[in-house]
């Protein structure tokens, strides 16, 4: 139950209905072991149903056996994934076809020093630094200006303490806050309460006033606990903006506004965030510099998309050489890469991004080979060897021969992050790597031991092991450790503890998988989703588990904003924060469509990111 590979986890039904029929299967032999499986298979259209477990012939030869093999019948609970939906498409993304010209590194240069002199110059309390800071950071290049951007929001900071609050234009108001609170600067929500009237309710003037509306919906969105007023404007804001949207003559605040219900800033991808605004922006009439923030957008996003379709060209080619060695777990390499670069897209962190895709693969596997392959006698003596071990070759032995071949990717995987550890003098990092594989095992083998005894835990217990089997705890802390960032220890201590906003991240990953994907998983033998455990433990109908998920997942945003503004910099560093808040919004990018439309709205996201360039 990996929530980190809902694409992983559910694209079967999309495939089945992109490509048409199932995809047969046809497992090859294992050269190491002489493992050769056969598999009962009913027709396509019967598996695409309801087949939930399929019996398996497996003649094993153990290394530590003699040369005449036992036929051992074994009932596996395999899920019939189908193929990828890329296939080897990305094998054409060659280096040389991927390569940046001379001619766009010089010309992104000189661009950017236009940006930032822009931004340099223009004055700090003027609302047209509030807006420029939103376009550069909507259009997803502010990480070529950190430090000028921590400049001028500390002293639009200073100068919103010294004054006296007496701006009513809820539009500069609203974006004033969002921006500072991004930055990790606590700005009080009574700003907003000149905009209500003596009962505390929003004043109907403001349902006329478009942009202020846009801009009260997206602050909302970083609220923390207790603070009502906010609650408040969040209802009001959406109430009104659903209403006025299909109204609207103009067709840019349309675009703004319809852009926002789907996905609001905070929660949703900064990458996803940038394509679709560069489009916004191209309509947007009233704002000055078109031309040259759009420029510079478009080559920017054009030129680290570049590096992505390189990273996965690389990528495809050595999943090629593994992929039929598991023919019961999901191909899910594209998915995977799109989940790295949702984590941090930037082009400097490539090599980092590349190994980080390769462990949540691996992990795929593994988590199938969990869920969707082995007994549960096989998984005893396989998580002994995970856990104690970490990745030891001397052990393999220990391990049953179907699941050497899995246990084999993963040690060749942690000796390359070694290995890179080593060159960068960094190998103590290695253990905060090994120790999270190590959770993730205990992790999925207690999963295992509740579903082998058809026991359902308490809602608490469910989600305690459950934010673990996420491996978003997993995912945050070997991002972090495979970064080319100066990263102390003490942030990793506070990372492997389990703070506050990764919790929370770990749980709006789970419940946003668990709401999308019971019905699936519960059609074959599988652990009770959240949706379940609550059901049984409250007797409650699937729409109370339903309205109780969603209650966590707003909760958990409360509590990841508030670790996230109180978290002082000193103790934790805000691109790691970034990162944590970043996982969480990748379980936006999944919805219910992506599993009934025939149209594959999570391939079409990647198509946006990875395949098709913006229009310069």
């Amino acid at each position: 139950m990996v929530a980190f590979s809902i694409s992983c986890c559910h694209l079967e039904n999309i495939q089945s209905m992109v490509w048409g029929s199932a995809h047969n299967f046809l497992p090859k032999k294992n050269s190491k072991l002489t493992v050769k499986h056969k598999y009962s298979y009913a027709s396509s259209i019967g598996r695409e149903k309801n087949m939930s477990h399929l019996k398996m012939s497996a003649a094993m030869d153990d290394n530590t056996s003699s040369s005449s093999s036992s036929t051992i019948n074994i009932e596996r609970p395999l899920a019939n994934f189908h193929s990828s939906v890329w296939g080897d498409y990305f094998l054409s993304y060659t280096p040389q076809l991927t390569e940046i010209s001379s001619q766009e590194k010089v010309e992104l240069e000189r661009l950017k020093e236009k940006v930032r002199q822009m931004l340099v110059e223009t004055p700090d309390n003027s609302i047209q630094k509030l807006e420029l800071i939103d376009t550069i950071q909507r259009l997803g290049v502010a990480y070529h200006f950190k430090n000028e951007i921590q400049t001028s929001i500390n002293n639009i900071f200073d100068a919103s303490q010294q004054s006296k609050n007496e701006d009513d234009n809820l539009y500069v108001v609203a974006l004033r806050f969002r921006l500072l609170r991004q930055q990790r600067y606590y700005m009080s929500s009574d700003i907003f309460k000149k905009f209500t009237n003596k009962d505390g309710k929003f004043k109907e003037t403001l349902t006329k006033d478009v942009q202020g509306l846009l801009s009260l919906y997206e602050a909302a969105h970083l609220r923390v606990h207790g603070q009502e007023i906010l609650e408040q404007a969040l209802s009001f804001t959406l109430t009104n903006l659903e209403s006025m949207g299909p109204e609207l003559s103009n067709s840019s605040h349309k675009a703004q506004v319809s852009a926002a219900l789907s996905q609001p800033i905070h929660t949703n991808l900064p990458r996803m965030t940038a394509r679709k605004y560069i489009s916004i922006y191209e309509n947007i009439e009233s704002h000055n510099n078109l031309n040259l923030l759009l420029k510079f957008a478009k080559l920017d996003f054009n030129i680290v998309q570049k590096v992505h379709q390189r990273e996965l060209g690389e990528l495809t080619r050595w999943w090629k050489d593994l992929v039929d060695q598991f023919p019961y777990a999901r191909d899910r390499l594209v998915e995977c890469h799109f989940y790295t670069v949702g984590i941090f897209f930037e082009p400097q962190y490539s090599r980092a991004r590349e190994l980080m895709t390769k462990v949540l693969v691996i992990y795929t596997l593994i988590d199938d080979t969990y869920d969707a392959f082995a007994t549960f006698d096989e998984l005893v003596p396989f998580t002994d060897a995970l856990d104690r071990c970490g990745c030891d070759i001397s052990v393999i032995g220990s391990v049953p021969p179907s699941l050497r071949p899995t246990y084999q990717a993963l040690v060749d995987l942690y000796t390359q992050i070694e290995e890179k550890f080593i060159r960068e003098d960094k190998l103590d990092r290695l253990y905060y790597a090994k120790n999270e594989m190590k959770k993730v095992a205990r992790a999925f083998f207690k999963e295992a031991e509740w579903l082998n005894a058809g026991y359902i835990p308490k809602c608490v217990e469910y989600m305690k092991n459950a934010n673990i089997t996420t491996t978003c705890m997993m995912g945050a802390t070997i991002s972090l450790a495979l970064m080319e960032e100066p990263i102390t220890k003490e942030t990793f201590e506070w990372i492997i503890n389990e703070p506050l906003i990764l919790r929370a991240s770990s749980t709006i990953n789970r419940l946003k998988d668990d709401c999308i994907g019971h019905n699936l998983e519960q059609e074959r033998k599988h652990i009770a989703s959240f949706i379940e455990c609550y059901m049984k433990e409250f007797g409650g109908s699937k729409q109370d588990a339903y309205a109780e998920a969603q209650k966590k997942i707003t909760n958990a945003w409360k509590d990841m904003n508030k670790d996230f503004l109180c978290s002082t910099n000193d103790e934790v560093p805000t691109f790691v924060l970034e990162l944590v808040i970043n996982i969480a919004r990748v379980a936006y990018i999944f919805e219910e469509n992506d599993i009934a439309s025939a149209h594959g709205e999570f391939k079409n996201r990647i198509n946006l990111l990875f395949v098709e360039p913006v229009n310069v």
